[in-house]
């Protein structure tokens, strides 16, 4: 009995002796504060001396917040968990670490919130993160903007054309076609290369899963990701919502690969922020706005940018979008973010009720630096048709009210009405390069100068059907080289006069 109980006992202190050996003394250090008050999804917090600016803190019951005001006894801190209850008293606990999210090749076709979290019911398999916040490229690691970015829409690619880099503000009242645009443009680069990020930010969750729906059932859901905040969501997370996007896009960015970020919309994120910073009591400016409204559009959408063949030459192109009251782009946040950007899409109501879609008003819409980028096939017609669009608007309004004209005039106004006849396009519909130089060539030779207005959109389908049969060399050609050389354009005008001749015979 003794001999069994030494045994057991020998054996004891071995396996003591090894577990002993084996431990490492590794201190962690916790971080803590007391709360002194929560009142409106805002939390002040007294201690955490150490705590950093936009650092996660978790109270009781995993409920997370930001921290957004730092001073040199208390914390202010917007809570992440919508309707979250924290109590006056309880810890504060630091984490230590600032907002991030999931990237990779593991987040494309998957719909995540701003903290990367899953959305769509899958798991995600990817331990790769980035910080939602990070510092713009600086000007050196820049490079120009020299390739164009294809939307698919004939009135953008031909008259605002927008580079690969860009960062193009799309602007209008509600319901006037902002997000057909942007999706269109997700569209359009699923044989392009080009990673398409949708943030959508504070929208309706019917909407957002209409957006997926639509997304999946056309094929596109296979080269974006969704990054979404709903309405219902705390004001801290449609905050994040679009610097998460952004940290995404700028993964695939520095890998130098080209990335296409849709922003919709910034009016419902400066109102986040608006209401974050009234609940934190900082000091309101213009319409409630705080101080740093400008620094914050700024500073997110400074992030787009063509890197340098040093970086990689990736590109980030950013499409945000803007909701107008009342068509007034002079209010604050529309003229701050017309600003920042290179140019702007401007969508008329007007044009939207009287049946003009897309809704482009050509004479306020401009690219600032797209025009470098556009292919050559559209570039040599598309400034022309700018112009001509142009003349059209104004010479229209006279003819309204019954004005005397001359025939110069007359003409003028009969080749607007065919040129934004042919400009009309469908909400799902998207053109190639090839289509779109073969329309705008068609409108330079006439070809529907004779047909009445309510033939015109049938018309140009039937035409794009017979080049396609007649042509396809000219057109594999123009998709190609994005150029039109004399021989090419004799070919094209010779089939689309036989295109006349058959319709008229027939």
């Amino acid at each position: 009995m003794s001999i069994r109980s030494d045994v057991e006992r020998a054996a004891l202190s071995a396996f003591l002796h090894e577990k002993v050996g084996q431990y490492k003394f590794e201190p962690s250090v916790y971080r803590y504060g007391v709360v002194q008050s929560a009142k409106d999804d805002v939390i002040t917090i007294h201690g955490l001396s150490g705590c950093r600016y936009g650092e996660i803190l978790q109270f009781d019951n995993d409920v997370y917040g930001l921290a957004l005001d730092l001073s040199e006894d208390t914390i202010g801190a917007a809570l992440l968990n919508a309707d979250a209850f924290v109590a006056a008293g309880s810890v504060a606990r630091g984490t230590g670490k600032v907002a991030d999210i999931c990237v990779g090749d593991a987040v494309i076709g998957r719909v995540v919130d701003p903290l990367g979290r899953p959305l769509d019911g899958m798991p995600l398999s990817t331990i790769e993160t980035r910080r939602v916040e990070n510092r713009a490229p600086r000007i050196v690691d820049r490079a120009p903007v020299k390739r164009p970015l294809e939307t698919g829409i004939l009135a953008v690619d031909s008259m605002i054309p927008i580079g690969r880099g860009q960062r193009e503000l799309i602007i209008g009242d509600r319901q006037t076609g902002k997000t057909s645009i942007a999706l269109s443009a997700i569209r359009t680069q699923r044989d392009n290369g080009v990673i398409c990020i949708y943030c959508a930010i504070g929208q309706k969750a019917a909407a957002t899963a209409r957006i997926v729906h639509a997304l999946r059932e056309s094929g596109d859901m296979d080269h974006t990701i969704v990054v979404a905040s709903a309405a219902s969501d705390s004001a801290a997370m449609q905050y994040l919502t679009p610097f998460a996007g952004c940290a995404i896009a700028e993964h695939f960015m520095y890998q130098g690969r080209d990335v296409l970020i849709v922003y919709d919309d910034l009016s419902k994120h400066a109102v986040a922020y608006r209401t974050m910073s009234l609940l934190l009591r900082r000091p309101a400016g213009r319409e409630a706005y705080p101080g740093d409204i400008f620094y914050l559009h700024s500073r997110l959408l400074e992030r787009g940018a063509q890197l340098s063949p040093a970086l990689g030459g990736g590109s980030m192109t950013a499409l945000p979008i803007v909701e107008t009251v009342g068509g007034d782009i002079s209010a604050y946040i529309p003229t701050n973010i017309i600003s920042i950007t290179d140019g702007q899409i401007y969508l008329s109501s007007d044009l939207f009720f009287a049946g003009q879609r897309p809704a482009i008003n050509v004479g306020l819409s401009v690219s600032r630096i797209g025009s470098s980028a556009q292919h050559p096939a559209i570039k040599w017609i598309g400034g022309r048709l700018r112009l001509s669009i142009a003349q059209y608007r104004e010479l229209a309004v006279f003819a309204q009210f019954g004005a005397e004209i001359d025939a110069a005039t007359a003409n003028q106004i009969h080749r607007g009405e065919r040129m934004m006849e042919v400009l009309k396009q469908g909400q799902e519909e998207t053109l190639s390069v090839a289509a779109e130089a073969v329309l705008l060539l068609a409108l330079t030779h006439n070809v529907f100068w004779d047909m009445p207005l309510r033939e015109i959109s049938a018309a140009k389908y039937a035409l794009l059907d017979y080049v396609r049969a007649a042509c396809p060399g000219s057109l594999r050609a123009i998709e190609a080289t994005g150029d039109l050389n004399p021989e090419e354009i004799a070919t094209l005008k010779k089939a689309m006069d036989a295109f006349l001749e058959e319709r008229n015979a027939g």
